[in-house]
């Protein structure tokens, strides 16, 4: 066995091959930390400001009224075993008293959400939204949110 000398050890085979040929060594560019800073902001500013829950027994909206300002999200989650909606558009209403939008605002509708499954709706008009479930207005699922100006 040959003894290793010094200069035989700092020589490695990537040293030795020509420079257009070296392995590229992975080093973190500050591209890559500015894109990784943009996408951590970017999820943030997609959270929700406030979370609603769903139950079944009884069906509920919980809470059932929040209070948010222009430009906030509401993020309703579906955390239990049936299918619900989060439903903002009088058409679809069996009792007209349980949706209402302010002027100027969009109706909006989750569609059928099956358990675990969530919904998010960014508030622009300020005013009061009722809205409910479809399969369970006729028991009571109905919330409300109200929007502040800024």
């Amino acid at each position: 066995m040959r003894p290793v000398s010094k200069t035989s050890a700092q020589h490695t085979r990537s040293n030795r091959l020509p420079s257009h040929r070296r392995p590229i060594s992975p080093r973190p560019s500050s591209a890559l930390a500015v894109l990784l800073f943009l996408l951590a902001f970017a999820a943030a500013a997609r959270a929700a400001d406030v979370k609603v829950g769903m139950t079944d027994s009884p069906p509920r909206f919980v809470p059932e009224k929040v209070t948010i300002k222009v430009g906030q999200t509401v993020e309703w989650n579906n955390n239990a075993a049936t299918l619900h909606t989060v439903t903002a558009k009088p058409e679809a209403a069996i009792n007209k008293a349980d949706v209402s939008l302010p002027a100027g605002a969009q109706p909006f509708d989750s569609g059928f959400m099956p358990p675990g499954q969530s919904f998010s709706y960014t508030f622009a008009v300020p005013g009061t939204y009722r809205y409910f479930c479809i399969p369970h207005e006729s028991l009571g699922m109905v919330g409300e949110v109200v929007v502040r100006p800024k």
